[in-house]
């Protein structure tokens, strides 16, 4: 999760309808294996190891994020959630990696360098910005390097040792519309548009007619292999 966009959402992260849906996608995409120990890797504010710690009986979260200036410890609910600037070992039987991975140059270096940490076995979830031609002053703006096909992510999951057990594409019910916007920046030309986040505050009909349509789409995504806005993958350590 980016800190740039933890700033413009502020604490309307809880309510905004992106984020909602892919906590939801990624509640269901566990399947009711619920883990002992999360792991969470560029973590932010850990919006996602509190939604499990809220919504399963996981019973601990450890956040990992560089661009924490001080490393804290604190508890959701009664369950205790750590955020270190880094970590030298880990117990979790579940490593998140929710947009993270574009973020550098060698991502299957990043990934590999978590899977040391943990015991074979332990499961990983990754998600990822989806399809280059969808390049834009956004990706600019949070410091992309590059967007992902299911192909591309799960090769850098193979590259750092992972055996991939599924992957699917996300938001293609929104899809359409991140397009057009997009291509017509593009059509602008790159001196015409600034980098700068696309997510906004929004309303609660905004919200909620948004998260309707994402809420339609969950039970079908495991299937969709043909585009959506996010790439999900899973694997596990063999």
């Amino acid at each position: 999760m980016d800190l740039k966009e933890e700033e413009i959402l502020g604490d309307q992260i809880q309510s905004h309808w992106y984020y909602r849906a892919k906590a939801a996608a990624l509640l269901r995409n566990l399947r009711g294996r619920v883990p002992e120990e999360i792991l969470d890797v560029g973590a932010g504010s850990g919006f996602f190891s509190r939604s499990l710690l809220q919504q399963t009986d996981a019973r601990r979260a450890t956040c990992v994020d560089i661009g924490y200036r001080e490393e804290r410890d604190e508890t959701c609910g009664d369950k205790p959630i750590a955020f270190r600037r880094a970590i030298g070992s880990s117990r979790a039987d579940l490593v998140l990696a929710m947009d993270v991975i574009e973020h550098v140059e060698d991502d299957a270096g990043l990934i590999r360098a978590y899977s040391d940490l943990v015991s074979p076995g332990t499961r990983f979830v990754i998600s990822v910005p989806a399809f280059n031609f969808l390049w834009s002053a956004h990706d600019v703006f949070l410091e992309h390097h590059r967007r992902y096909t299911l192909r591309t992510l799960e090769a850098a999951m193979h590259k750092a040792g992972l055996e991939v057990d599924w992957s699917h594409y996300y938001y293609a019910s929104v899809f359409p519309i991140a397009a057009g916007l997009r291509l017509l920046e593009r059509a602008k030309g790159p001196r015409a548009v600034k980098p700068q986040s696309q997510l906004r505050r929004h309303g609660t009909f905004v919200n909620g007619a948004f998260s309707a349509l994402l809420a339609a789409e969950r039970p079908m995504m495991r299937a969709n292999r043909l585009f959506g806005l996010t790439v999900f993958a899973g694997g596990h350590k063999p």
